[in-house]
């Protein structure tokens, strides 16, 4: 492992989890499909700037320079800046803000970089600003107590807030579901029953595209994976 994670979960409103990491040196590594959209602060080389990075809807290979130092703000489903719409930053289409060593720039004013400990803090001072928002139909459908709203109504509110379908959100969360059932030693027939795929092949189509391996590589942990965790839907 060249990478090292560290991360806690938010007690805020609007952010899910705040996790840092650290390279020690140069690789490649599985960058794992995801619904939710980050702040991410790098320190590289001298170099210091943030980047607003949207869902993920497949599995890509990223890259990661040596001695290497982030923090990343993890959102909350729901939850998007009316600035930087989710579906514009889907698939890696990042926004790196302007900005110095010491901060940077949005919506006309200059921010500090927001650090591990003090994220919500950070995020909070962006909220007041109306800088993020919330879309409380979005959180109801989450919840499985959706607004009185029509289906092309709530995906219309799905694209605005998460940058993807809540159809696409279920099938990411269930290959990520089942990538930790997988490493946690747990058997591929038993996964996918407990996952609800519909048999192996299913299953193997699915991590393939939003996990980027097979059931086998996952379990064997022969590469090494983007940071896996708990989500909010799972």
């Amino acid at each position: 492992m060249f990478i090292h994670f560290e991360d806690r979960p938010s007690d805020s409103t609007v952010v899910d989890r705040v996790w840092r990491s650290r390279s020690e040196r140069a690789g490649a590594f599985h960058s794992m499909a995801t619904c939710v959209w980050v702040m991410v602060v790098t320190r590289h080389e001298g170099r210091t700037f943030l980047t607003v990075r949207g869902p993920e809807t497949r599995a890509t290979i990223a890259s990661c320079p040596a001695e290497g130092e982030w923090v990343g703000i993890e959102f909350r489903l729901g939850t998007f800046m009316p600035v930087l719409p989710a579906d514009d930053l889907r698939d890696r289409n990042g926004v790196t803000l302007p900005g110095s060593q010491r901060s940077f720039r949005l919506n006309g004013s200059a921010w500090e970089y927001p650090s591990f400990e003090n994220a919500e803090s950070f995020v909070g001072r962006l909220v007041r600003q109306g800088l993020i928002a919330s879309d409380p139909c979005v959180r109801a459908a989450l919840r499985r107590r959706p607004e009185p709203v029509s289906q092309r109504t709530e995906q219309r509110h799905f694209l605005r807030a998460v940058g993807v379908t809540h159809a696409t959100v279920r099938q990411i969360e269930r290959a990520r579901y089942a990538t930790r059932l997988l490493r946690e030693g747990a058997a591929i027939p038993r996964v996918v029953d407990d996952a609800g795929y519909f048999d192996q092949a299913h299953l193997t189509r699915s991590v393939r595209r939003f996990i980027g391996q097979t059931p086998a590589q996952i379990a064997g942990r022969t590469e090494q994976l983007s940071f896996l965790y708990k989500t909010e839907g799972e």
